[in-house]
């Protein structure tokens, strides 16, 4: 048994059935060359099975929790079935690209139920219609409650039920794992109040912490002030509440042109030409509804402050940073390069300020109190003019690159979907594999009806920028051509004098 941290419990209190607080990922798998034929499910089934071990993620569930007056508990469900947890499904003919969008957005709007291990995987099957994907594809999606992991510790998960071989069935394994009793009323309530007498010295220590280093990093951001640090300070149409329907799709890109992109730019980064792309085609969506501000919109961007990358770490250990995506510019390669100005004042901003911001916030205040504080914040800043911190979150958690199987099946590509909150209606998680890089974006139906045009919107961003790139990096190779040809006939003069 195991006390959930007061950030983890954060996510389980803004669970509801507008904002389920699950994150996910799918994976396309290519089963033509298995030497077996066909995946069977039984055989996924066995996967998992043999796998349960590498996470304690998989069977255990939350329980006590003091009626929100403190952190619930992490405990071993003693009732744990797999087969509930894994359902078999299939796309109608023709299996197409929208129609499975469609699926995954509806899966992605069903929260989870909160009495069982928070996790459920779904087997897709009858991809057929979809252009460009092997034959006989097929697809898991995986949703995780965000209250049990980050994005850093879900791609751990993905790589305990993943091998780099393709074995079809993992070798079985000795688990001794056992089943446990829930936390008595006396357990949760007598450690409930003992930690909520520790909050008032909590708070005088954190705040006497807090205040310096606020000092420090406003200072800072106001010495380095730019036009890509610039906030935002009016909403837009993704900065309301949400309703309970979902819709998604994914804009799917070669890595090495990301990186082409990045060459072109010197000193930018991956992440940096994928807030470019993001900023590209939110600017394009938004002239189409004649909504484009005059300032630029910013992104939310998730910082991980893991020390090590293990299988045994849990929950969530992050901060998050606000990037300005230049919106307000339009030519591609000078928004790339605000863009990489704004990250960097972000990263500074962050050091200065101290990462562990947002988990220190969570330590001061009960669950309840800080739910009922957020909610209300989301109240107010949903029903008047205030001042956004972000427009909406790209969450960028680098995958495998070296091949990885499932029960013998190669997976073809990776994405990810992420949750929405009200105020944050506009989810874009960014994930890579197998040379392929995603922007699998998540937004409500009201917000965006209209998800295959914001796609397009992305998908024109992403050409204009590497048509940018090319030709910028084409003039550099002339320029250096040019120069060399130049020393080369100095050095023919030269050497005729010389004679």
């Amino acid at each position: 048994m195991q006390q959930l941290s007061e950030m983890d419990s954060t996510f389980l209190q803004q669970e509801s059935v507008r904002t389920p607080m699950h994150i996910a990922s799918v994976a396309i798998y290519d089963q033509s060359g298995r030497k077996e034929g066909k995946v069977r499910f039984k055989e996924i089934l066995t996967v998992y099975e043999r796998n349960l071990h590498k996470s304690s993620v998989f069977r255990r569930k939350v329980a006590g929790g003091a009626m929100g007056l403190d952190a619930p508990y992490w405990v071993e469900d003693p009732d744990f079935d797999l087969e509930f947890h894994i359902r078999h499904i299939a796309l109608p003919k023709p299996g197409d690209w929208r129609q499975f969008c469609i699926l995954l957005a509806r899966l992605h709007a069903r929260g989870l139920d909160m009495k069982r291990p928070l996790w459920e995987a779904y087997v897709i099957e009858g991809l057929s219609g979809i252009e460009g994907l092997p034959a006989n594809s097929f697809a898991i999606m995986v949703k995780v409650h965000h209250s049990a992991i980050d994005g850093v510790s879900g791609a751990e998960i993905l790589a305990a039920t993943h091998s780099l071989t393709d074995e079809v069935a993992p070798p079985e394994v000795i688990d001794t794992w056992k089943g446990e009793s829930d936390p008595s009323a006396l357990q949760v309530w007598s450690r409930a109040s003992l930690r909520n007498l520790q909050r008032p010295v909590k708070f005088v220590g954190k705040v006497r912490n807090l205040v310096p280093a606020l000092i420090r990093a406003n200072k800072l951001n106001q010495d380095k002030a730019s036009h890509a640090s610039s906030l935002p300070t009016k909403k837009t149409r993704f900065n309301q509440q949400v309703s309970s329907a979902r819709v998604t799709d994914a804009l799917i890109m070669e890595l090495s042109d990301i990186k082409r992109i990045r060459q072109a730019a010197e000193g930018t980064t991956v992440n940096d030409v994928i807030v470019a792309i993001v900023g590209g085609g939110l600017r394009k969506y938004l002239i189409s509804k004649d909504e484009l501000p005059e300032f630029s919109l910013a992104c939310g961007a998730p910082i991980s402050m893991r020390e090590e990358r293990n299988s045994d770490s849990h929950g969530n250990q992050v901060s998050q940073m606000t990037i300005s995506m230049c919106t307000d510019i339009e030519d591609p390669m000078e928004r790339l390069l605000a863009v990489q100005q704004s990250a960097g004042e972000a990263k500074a901003y962050s050091a200065a300020l101290g990462t562990s911001v947002l988990m220190d916030v969570a330590e001061i205040m009960t669950p309840r109190v800080l739910n009922w504080g957020m909610r209300a914040a989301s109240f107010a800043a949903a029903n008047a003019d205030l001042p956004m911190p972000s427009h909406t979150v790209i969450s960028n958690i680098p995958g495998p690159q070296m091949p990885i199987y499932l029960a013998g099946a190669r997976a073809h590509m990776l994405m990810g979907m992420g949750p929405l909150m009200d105020l944050l209606g506009l989810f874009h998680a960014v994930l890579s594999c197998a040379g392929r890089i995603t922007i699998n974006f998540v937004s409500c139906r009201e917000i965006m009806p209209d998800p295959e045009f914001y796609k397009a919107c992305l998908h024109e961003s992403y050409e204009e920028l590497l048509g940018a790139a090319d030709r910028s990096q084409a003039k550099v190779n002339t320029g250096a051509k040019g120069k060399s040809r130049k020393r080369k006939q100095g050095s023919r003069k030269k050497s005729v004098t010389d004679r």
